[in-house]
């Protein structure tokens, strides 16, 4: 015990501050590497692969196994090759996830009312559709385009250039008509294409549901959501119940009047940061409220 208090005291002694930096910076390192396969097939896979190197280094350490021992330290240089391509499609998705965050969303093209209220039109019959949608219990796919622009995803289906009615909506996802199965893409206000082919989701939060109803929509919903800054609203063809998708989250069992709220969200900051005379008048009005004697 006198020993292992010595050693401490003497690791503390050679601490600096270049010492801490380094520190934080591998602890950085690591917590991102977490963040990035979190809830994925790949977090199993790492923790196989710890468990695995923990027990054959217990194995050679406790017993003298020279050609096991061998054998070993020849591997790991081989896994350390391994793990890029082992792990490609979440290093992947976190170099596309630090590559959107510089890109700033406020670049959305809510920059005027006019523009907002066309939005708000657009969003109204999104949720008008998939009120109308759910209680048919037919099966619905819309994927709201962003700042990260969904052209690769487009040219895989049939382009529209339509305006959005709850009605168009309707009869896209009408069951066993030609473009029902399949994604809808909404950019600029316009429905860009229908029966657009989506990326399914390798995380493992569908797995992990107790529901049994979602199925190839909700994975493609949420494998978009990974792939882009895209909101993907999803209509269950089994229940009927909303669901909505981004940055590979997903909240299930919405009413449409939540639905409409959480799309309006994503959208109305960006116009208040590019519309600051705006944003003056509401605080000067919430704060004349706030200091209104009551009656």
């Amino acid at each position: 015990m006198s020993s292992f208090i010595n050693d401490l005291i003497f690791l503390l002694q050679r601490v600096d501050l270049a010492s801490l930096l380094d520190l934080a910076l591998v602890t950085m390192v690591f917590f991102a590497i977490m963040m990035v396969i979190h809830d994925t097939q790949a977090m199993v896979l790492l923790r196989g692969v710890i468990v695995l190197i923990i027990l054959l280094s217990l194995l050679t350490s406790a017993i003298n196994l020279p050609a096991f021992s061998w054998l070993i330290r020849t591997s790991l240089p081989g896994l350390v090759l391994a793990i890029p391509v082992i792990f490609a499609p979440e290093l992947r998705r976190g170099l596309e996830r630090i590559g959107r965050a510089g890109s700033g969303n406020w670049l959305l093209h809510t920059t005027s009312p006019a523009a907002l209220q066309e939005l708000q039109a657009t969003v109204k019959s999104i949720v008008t559709g998939c009120a109308q949608l759910s209680g048919r219990q037919h099966g619905a796919l819309i994927i709201l385009q962003r700042a990260d622009n969904l052209r690769e995803y487009v040219q895989t289906g049939v382009k529209l250039n339509a305006v959005v009615t709850p009605e168009l909506l309707l009869q896209v996802f009408y069951p066993n008509t030609p473009l029902h199965d399949g994604a809808v893409i909404i950019a600029d206000n316009r429905m860009v294409a229908a029966a657009c082919v989506m990326p399914l989701s390798a995380s493992g939060i569908l797995n992990r549901s107790v529901d049994r109803q979602m199925g190839l929509r909700h994975r493609a919903a949420l494998g978009i959501s990974e792939a882009s800054d895209a909101i993907a609203v999803v209509v269950s063809e089994e229940t009927g119940s909303i669901s909505i998708a981004h940055a590979g989250r997903m909240i299930r069992r919405l009413d449409p009047e939540r639905l409409e709220n959480i799309l309006l969200a994503f959208y109305r900051p960006s116009y208040l940061k590019n519309n600051p005379a705006d944003l003056l008048s509401r605080l000067f009005s919430k704060r004349e409220k706030d200091h209104r004697p009551e009656d």
